[in-house]
């Protein structure tokens, strides 16, 4: 093969291909569809000069432009470290945004049960006589009781481990199960709900509703608003199957349960930092003032990461979802 004649007759492909690289991201539709034509020639081009005129100042300039052409079209992987920081930073943070509404109104509905079941259980003794003996109460309920040693009941790396797990296996079946129309959420949410409203009716009926939520609060703030943030997403899941909202159910429930598995990730990490202020914070010597600020900040932290960050990310048009390179493809379909 003639190298001379070879290159006078494929230049002007080579050039405008080089040309279509320097547009980079300004490149229309036709233009990148132009680019991965000339660039699947160059390809063609390099494996001819390399098996009949192996000219190794051909093949390396065509090696290059090949390999830019390649990584333009394919598109270049991004660093682990970069993928871990755009989670973090706009994934995880825009798509517990998007639930906001569905979270909100879980809280709101919980405390409220919570509440009214609470004053019902400190204000009606005949109530307080169906949950347990007054013997088991008494033992829960004064100084130095079941409820205040349960904090120290263990060494607290154990306990805080203990916690943790117990918590993320919470939150994951609330976040799984809401597939299942929400119902088992429901049932969850209402357990956790009754549980918490039956102690502190009890602690304040035994005159000690201060040291109940002293110990409630550092921990209880971030942990609770974690469970309330699992469950709504479950709940929001649950109503996608009955409204897949335009798209086929099979499409929006990928969409969905993809965005479900961030935030279960995101939420291991915020239960983790729960779980350690439980252990170690919870029963301290700190004054009670001191231990319900750091939980304080810590809610206000996480709030602040979802309202501020996430507000940004979602405005800028962050689902929460995966990129649409590891999305899976969709075959069409006629409507």
């Amino acid at each position: 093969m003639d190298v001379d004649v070879f290159v006078a007759s494929h230049q002007a492909e080579w050039d405008r291909l080089t040309e279509l690289l320097r547009q980079g991201a300004r490149l229309r539709g036709p233009e990148a569809d132009e680019l991965v034509t000339l660039y699947q020639r160059a390809a063609t081009h390099l494996s001819i000069v390399q098996a009949t005129a192996p000219d190794p100042v051909l093949v390396g300039r065509l090696s290059s432009l090949v390999a830019r052409a390649r990584a333009a079209v394919t598109g270049a992987p991004s660093p682990t470290w970069r993928e871990i920081g755009t989670f973090f930073a706009r994934r995880l943070p825009a798509a517990m945004y998007h639930s906001r509404r569905w979270w909100g109104l879980t809280a709101v509905v919980f405390l409220l049960f919570s509440g009214v079941l609470a004053a019902w259980v400190a204000a009606t003794p005949e109530v307080q006589a169906t949950i347990a003996a007054p013997e088991e109460i008494r033992a829960m309920t004064r100084p130095g009781g079941d409820f205040e040693t349960y904090y120290s009941s263990g060494p607290a790396a154990s306990f805080a481990a203990q916690v943790w797990t117990n918590n993320a296996w919470l939150a994951a079946g609330a976040l799984v199960l809401g597939v299942l129309l929400g119902v088992p959420v429901v049932l969850i949410l209402a357990a956790n709900a009754a549980n918490l409203g039956v102690s502190a009716g009890l602690m304040i009926a035994a005159g000690r509703g201060e040291v109940f939520f002293g110990l409630i609060t550092p921990h209880g703030l971030l942990e609770l608003t974690a469970v309330f943030v699992a469950a709504g997403t479950g709940l929001r899941l649950g109503w996608v199957v009955v409204d897949p909202g335009g798209r086929t159910r099979a499409e929006a429930l990928a969409a969905h349960g993809r965005t479900v598995v961030a935030i279960a990730l995101g939420l291991v990490c915020v239960l983790l930092v729960s779980g350690v202020i439980e252990a170690y914070v919870t029963p301290s010597g700190l004054p009670t003032a001191a231990r319900i600020g750091i939980g304080v900040l810590a809610e206000l932290a996480f709030l602040a990461y979802v309202f501020i960050l996430g507000r940004r990310a979602a405005q800028a048009g962050e689902t929460g979802d995966v990129d649409a390179a590891y999305a899976g493809d969709t075959l069409p379909s006629v409507a």
